[in-house]
């Protein structure tokens, strides 16, 4: 069983499955069903081959994600400016839900990793929390 998450705006996604010995595993992801929203865009992170890559480093006035590491492996710490919490993501089935006002970060990557995001809408630099002081005056009010 996964840990209990205590980061608010944060949680675990398991994927629907469908198993078949001889030609794999199909997962499914479906807006509104395992993923908590509409998607509306979809992006992969990859070629993280320096040893001290990271990413993220922001937080999100209204945009939803789930994140999955389809390929590889790799740390996420997520936090709602009171509780901070890490996470190995390692399974392509099992993601990570970040609502509004969660500053995330990525980093130990494997040489081989691969991350996938839904996304609950299209990119806009105006809802991104770039500044962790701002980040912790808006969460702590």
């Amino acid at each position: 069983m996964p840990v209990e998450i205590k980061v608010k705006n944060c949680q675990y996604i398991d994927l629907k499955q469908v198993v078949d010995d001889k030609d794999g595993v199909l997962s499914i992801a479906e807006s509104n069903t395992e993923i908590p929203f509409d998607i509306k865009r979809i992006f992969y992170i990859y070629g993280l081959t320096h040893p001290k890559a990271t990413r993220g480093f922001h937080a999100h006035k209204k945009l939803e994600q789930v994140l999955f590491c389809v390929n590889g492996a790799f740390k996420l710490m997520v936090d709602d400016g009171f509780n901070k919490q890490y996470f190995y993501l390692a399974d392509p089935n099992h993601g990570i839900y970040i609502g509004p006002d969660v500053w995330h970060t990525m980093f130990e990557f494997s040489n081989n990793c691969i991350i996938l995001v839904l996304a609950s809408d299209y990119y806009t630099e105006i809802d991104y929390i770039r500044d962790y002081d701002v980040f912790l005056k808006r969460v702590r009010g």
